[in-house]
Formats: structure tokens, sequence, C-alpha cells
């Protein structure tokens, strides 16, 4: 194997471990603060996490989700395994159910954060607010579920590349 794909498939599995591991600190932080903000009926302790949501996303895992589908595109050329085979198949299919579940998931976050900054105190967040925070948690479960997948794929390779 070359070095430069070796190079790749390093940048590969470190933005695989920046995306999974950096989506489970961010919504750990984001579910905890709001939980603890709600018991201490602290919204300005709100609003900071959602902020520190909003800008992990951006700069954490926004970056992370382009570079995989980049450098996944990369190796698998480099190997000559077609996009249409049934490894192939199934890692795309995963990616973009991912990607499905994550975009819903940034527009709540923001709409989460504008909501707490215009709102004067806890007691003053809608319904709709923590409706759209259930939400927010119910996206994440399946997409880290198919990035579990999404792993084992590129590490046991149970199906065929071509």
């Amino acid at each position: 194997m070359s070095s430069t794909f070796l190079l790749w498939k390093t940048a590969h599995i470190l933005s695989a471990a920046i995306l999974f591991g950096g989506g489970i600190v961010i919504a750990s932080i984001c579910w905890f603060g709001y939980r603890n903000a709600l018991k201490a009926g602290q919204i300005d302790s709100l609003r900071t996490v959602l902020r520190f949501t909003v800008l992990a996303d951006a700069c954490l895992t926004a970056p992370a989700v382009f570079f995989q589908a980049a450098s996944g595109h990369v190796l698998a050329n480099s190997l000559g395994w077609p996009m249409t085979g049934p490894w192939a198949l199934a890692a795309w299919s995963l990616f973009v159910f991912v990607g499905l579940c994550w975009v819903p998931v940034v527009a709540i976050q923001i709409y989460l954060d504008r909501e707490a900054r215009r709102l004067p105190n806890i007691e003053a967040l809608p319904s709709r607010f923590h409706r759209w925070f259930r939400v927010w948690f119910a996206l994440g479960v399946p997409a880290f579920l198919a990035m579990l997948l999404i792993f084992y794929l590129m590490v046991a390779k149970p199906l065929p590349p071509i």
C-alpha cells in the first residue's frame, strides 16, 4: 500500500472518530445540560449549552461529514471498488440515512437556540420547545445506530466490494 493511501485511510478513520465521538459528546452535553438547566431553572445555562451545541456541530461534525464522504470515495476508488458494489451501496445508504437524520437535527438545534435566547426565563419555554427537543433526541438514536453499522462495515467488510 502506498503512503498516500495510508495517509487517506488514517485521515478517514480519524474523521470517523471525530464524527462519532464528537457527536456523542455534543449530544450528551446538550442532553444533560438541558435536563440540568430545567431542574435548576437557569435559562442562561440552557442558552450556553444550546449555543455550544450549534457551534460544535458547525465546527466538528459538519467538516467531518464532508471529509468522510470525500475520503471514503477516494479510498474506494484507490482500491478499485465500484460505487455500485454491495459493500459501497450498504455503506453509502447508511451514510445518507445518517445525513437525513442529522440535517433536521441541525435545524432543530438552531431553532432551540434561538427560542431560548428570545425568552426571559425557563418557565417561558413553550411546550413545542420540549417537543422539538424530544424529536432532536429521537433522531439521534437511529443515526448513531447507523453509524455503528458503518463502523462494522468499515472493519469487518462482510459484503463483497465488487
